[in-house]
């Protein structure tokens, strides 16, 4: 399995490195999670710096595309070539989330198609603008298609993910690892009942 964590200049932390720790969690021999930039290195909106895993080229080949948010994603809406790219992504074979502003790239591609999404309050009109109705909650997902509200959300989108792709008790137990001492169970029960009802 591998994964990819979409991750542009001007990038939000908590968005892309909260769902790559959670994902990298499972440890599988074929398990493989990636953050994949149309650059070498991108820089955070805090001024981190990261170099990328691998190109955007390969994620049509890639079993989820996670599309994290930033400071520029209007700008990267724009993009004419990025938003083809991500067009010919294929729900059908790939499990496809977006965390934040990363949804009005979901919209702007037209990959969501009229299913309604969650964003952070900033993006809220921009994905109304794009024509999507925008949940007032932490996630949402339909088939193949998730999207998540609010940066710690991105605990959500890694959770879904997980559970697709491995199962419900490899996600329990990745929230489990992560979660805070003393709080573990109560914390992987609120986390899960968030997910659960758009699980298979």
């Amino acid at each position: 399995m591998h994964i990819a964590i979409l991750t542009f200049d001007g990038f939000n932390e908590l968005d892309s490195l909260i769902a790559l720790g959670i994902l990298n969690r499972i440890k599988q021999p074929e398990w493989r999670v990636s953050l994949a930039s149309p650059c070498e290195m991108v820089t955070s909106m805090n001024g981190v710096q990261l170099h990328r895993h691998v190109p955007l080229d390969g994620i049509h080949n890639c079993d989820a595309v996670l599309v994290g948010s930033g400071i520029k994603t209007r700008e990267i809406a724009e993009d004419a070539a990025l938003m083809q790219m991500l067009a010919q992504l294929d729900s059908t074979r790939q499990l496809i989330g977006a965390q934040c502003s990363g949804t009005l790239l979901l919209a702007n591609s037209g990959l969501l198609n009229g299913v309604p999404g969650c964003t952070d309050l900033t993006t809220k009109p921009w994905v109304q603008e794009a024509g999507i109705e925008v949940l007032e909650q932490p996630f949402f997902a339909r088939g193949n298609l998730a999207t998540a509200g609010g940066c710690l959300a991105s605990i959500y989108l890694a959770a879904w993910t997980i559970a697709r792709l491995a199962g419900r008790k490899a996600a329990a137990e990745a929230l489990h690892y992560v979660a805070p001492v003393g709080e573990k169970g109560a914390y992987v029960e609120r986390a899960m009942g968030n997910i659960e009802p758009y699980l298979p």
